[in-house]
């Protein structure tokens, strides 16, 4: 299946979901859909390429719902678009260029957190896991195609697009705000690995390993 394919049904999905989900109120219990959008600063973890964290965009649609007592649920899906530069230096022509070379991964998050409220609904602790369906790592710029990965002799930057599709992640932040809308910051960390696809590849008979690590700054609006 396609990663278009896998978007459309992850959307549709979530849509259904949330067809049957009423907005309750009465002894401080809600059901709230909203709207996400914000900031991620992505890198992958890694002792492979000499990388460059770089700042993407996030954007989607959220549900969050009493639980019990001081519990929240959370479930959603995000749109991501997120940059890395890796660094690389040039060949032929443009021998000794030595920059980062900047990719993007185009993909979608989805999200199950668990939500403690420390003062509410001002104030909570969010965690839980997340799973991140993604496109391959493109050049952003095919004209660095044939550079060469720093620490590699014959590994270029086309080489390594080719990633894993399915990440899997955990996320830990913190909320501020009221029941209509919440300011948020955390951290995701990947524990399945990026470049496992490069190891089907047989690149340089090397074992490459990464995780992602992503801090996400948003805002999201609930009615």
């Amino acid at each position: 299946m396609s990663l278009q394919k896998i978007l459309f049904v992850t959307l549709i999905c979530f849509i259904c979901a949330n067809v049957y989900s009423q907005r309750r109120y009465g002894d401080g219990d809600y059901n709230r859909i909203g709207i996400t959008g914000g900031l991620a600063i992505f890198d992958i973890n890694t002792d492979d390429f000499i990388t460059e964290s770089r700042t993407g965009f996030i954007g989607g649609f959220t549900t969050r719902g009493s639980y019990r007592n001081n519990f929240d649920l959370i479930y959603g899906i995000n749109f991501v678009s997120n940059e890395i530069g890796i660094s690389a230096i040039g060949t032929g022509t443009n021998i000794g260029d030595q920059q980062f070379i900047i990719y993007t991964i185009i993909g979608a998050q989805i999200n199950f957190l668990v939500s403690y409220n420390i003062v509410k609904p001002y104030l909570s602790i969010e965690v839980g896991p997340m799973l991140q369906l993604n496109g391959n790592m493109k050049l952003k710029n095919d004209r660095f195609a044939d550079y060469n990965i720093d620490g590699y002799t014959n590994l270029t930057a086309e080489d390594i697009q080719d990633i894993s599709p399915i990440n899997g992640l955990g996320y830990a932040g913190l909320s501020v705000g009221l029941k209509s809308f919440k300011l948020s910051g955390g951290y995701q960390y990947g524990f399945t690995n990026t470049f496992a696809k490069l190891n089907d590849k047989n690149l340089k008979n090397e074992d490459f390993k990464g995780n992602i690590g992503k801090i996400v700054i948003a805002a999201t609006v609930y009615f």
